[in-house]
Parts: structure tokens; sequence; C-alpha cells
């Protein structure tokens, strides 16, 4: 049986993930691996929120605790659920410290809504909209503004050391 376009649902993948109480979802196609947390070597001179890097399969990554990077309160600790998502931010592969990182989810493009001023302390900058779903709310991350064009400079310069 053929369906009408108008009966095809636009959708996006988004790996889930959650940060304090909150539950945020960044596009599957930058997402390259979802890790645990290992031991991670500090780099000197560098931003609070970048925590050093790691040896991942041979390719040295800078680590991004995006609790500090979006200033949420600091009394979350990593535990035995803290992962690490390594993804792709403008050409450069980083990876991500969160709380926990659950399941992929396909959400409809009509359900995503342009971000509000503000979301838990999260600027409007970092955010690609929410998406309304059944019996959730769901923060989308737009990881190119997570990291600045100055900032990806400084975490290339960290991966070729």
């Amino acid at each position: 049986m053929l369906t009408n376009k108008s009966d095809i649902v636009e959708e996006m993948k988004v790996i889930v993930f959650r940060l304090q109480d909150e539950e945020y979802g960044v596009n599957v196609k930058q997402v390259k691996s979802i890790e645990r947390l290992e031991a991670i070597t500090r780099v000197p001179k560098t931003p609070a929120f970048v925590k050093g890097v790691i040896n991942l399969r041979g390719v040295v990554t800078p680590i991004i605790d995006l609790r500090e990077r979006f200033e949420l309160l600091h009394d979350a600790s990593n535990t035995e659920n803290t992962r690490v998502i390594i993804v792709t931010v403008n050409g450069v592969e980083v990876g991500l410290i969160v709380d926990s990182a659950s399941d992929v989810i396909d959400v409809p493009l009509n359900a995503i809504e342009p971000p509000p001023r503000i979301i838990g302390g999260v600027e409007v900058v970092y955010l690609h909209g929410v998406a309304k779903l059944e019996n959730r709310l769901l923060i989308l991350l737009n990881l190119d503004k997570v990291l600045d064009a100055s900032e990806v400079q400084q975490l290339e310069g960290i991966e070729a050391v």
C-alpha cells in the first residue's frame, strides 16, 4: 500500500543523556561512540570545563565536562553511570562528560519547538530546540554552538600534543 507524502513524518534520531535532573539529546549523526569514563590527563592552561584528554583507541581526544560548560551546579560527581559521549564538533572529535546516557530515540521534527530563552541554566545559544514528546520534554543541543570557533582551535591544539 502506498502512503501519502503527507503521512510521512520526518524524524531526527537522537542520543538521550542526563545532566543533573534534565534530559538532553544530540543528533546521532554527530555521535561517534559512548564510552565509560576513564582516567583523564589534565592539560594546563585550558578552560575549567576542559577536563583534559584521553587516549581512545590511539586517538588523543579532548574531554569536556558539560555540567561545567553549562555552569550547572557542581554537586554532581562522577558515578558508575557517568559516560563520555564522543562527538564531532566543527570537525574536531571531542568527548562530553554526562551523568548518564540512556537511549536512542526518533524525535518527530514537528515535535521540536524553538528553545525558550533559558532552560535550567543552559543558555539558549547552546540549544537547537525542545522536543515535546508524549511524557517528557527533551532539550536538544546544538553542538556547533557548545564550542565556539576559538575554543575548537584550542582543542585542535590539544589533539596535536
